[in-house]
């Protein structure tokens, strides 16, 4: 399936750089989005490196999810294409 990096997850005064809201193409409930809890995320960079996450939780009700990555990613990730597997 592909996502679109949406934005960092956040609070008002704190920005966790590891863990990042993601919508998943084809998925617009809640329901549907806890079907795909514990899959990979893949985030591949311009040189072609891959970093992997995972889905841990629903964000909201949308269909929205959230992924924690081991290390961060780059800034420019956010708005660009995600496979999640």
């Amino acid at each position: 399936m592909k996502g679109r990096i949406i934005n960092y997850r956040r609070g008002l005064h704190t920005q966790h750089t590891n863990q990042f809201i993601i919508e998943v193409e084809g998925i617009e409930s809640k329901e549907k989005a806890a079907t795909i809890l514990g899959k990979r995320a893949v985030y591949t960079t311009t040189t072609g490196t891959e970093i992997v996450g995972s889905v841990s939780k629903v964000h909201g009700g949308k269909g929205a999810v959230l992924v924690r990555f081991a290390k961060g990613l780059p800034g420019q990730a956010i708005g660009a294409s995600i496979k999640v597997a």
